[in-house]
């Protein structure tokens, strides 16, 4: 957009500024428009949240609230907010995955529904964790049975 407004010349005599504006689709606000510089206040402020979120990397908006208003800087959540957008951060966590519903393709069908569990032996399951290591990782699987939560077998990969 920015490209296009820099061809527009507003002394030119064969079309007027909004003509112009109009054959380049870019809106007569966005032609005018000067950016803002950011408030010293808020400089510091992300200067300190940067040092605080280098140390604690999973700390978020709430926290970062608590943070800067023991320092004396009076701030709400939704001003921390924006300046986490303005610095480009986003808080560390775990996402929900859930099962698109929509989507034919990604339902698996589940093979245990409506069967009773009675007895041991019936119904073995999996996990696999991964370990890590000083070079890489080393995954260790272990096989349970459903109905006494028991270890029935595991093993290590190298």
């Amino acid at each position: 957009m920015r490209q296009r407004a820099e061809y527009i010349r507003p002394g030119w005599r064969h079309l007027s500024v909004r003509r112009q504006c109009d054959l380049l689709t870019v809106s007569r606000s966005n032609l005018y428009y000067r950016p803002v510089e950011e408030k010293p206040e808020n400089v510091k402020m992300m200067t300190l949240m940067d040092k605080h979120l280098i140390r604690h990397p999973t700390e978020g908006v709430v926290s970062m609230v608590y943070y800067l208003k023991e320092r004396g800087y009076p701030i709400g959540p939704k001003r921390i907010r924006r300046l986490f957008k303005l610095m480009g951060r986003e808080t560390i966590y775990r996402r929900k995955n859930l099962t698109k519903a929509g989507l034919r393709e990604f339902i698996k069908p589940y093979l245990l529904r409506g069967l009773q569990i009675t007895h041991a032996n019936q119904v073995w399951c999996t996990d696999i964790t991964y370990i890590p290591m000083a070079r890489g990782f080393m995954y260790l699987t272990a096989i349970i049975d459903v109905y006494s939560r028991k270890i029935m077998g595991w093993g290590i990969s190298w």
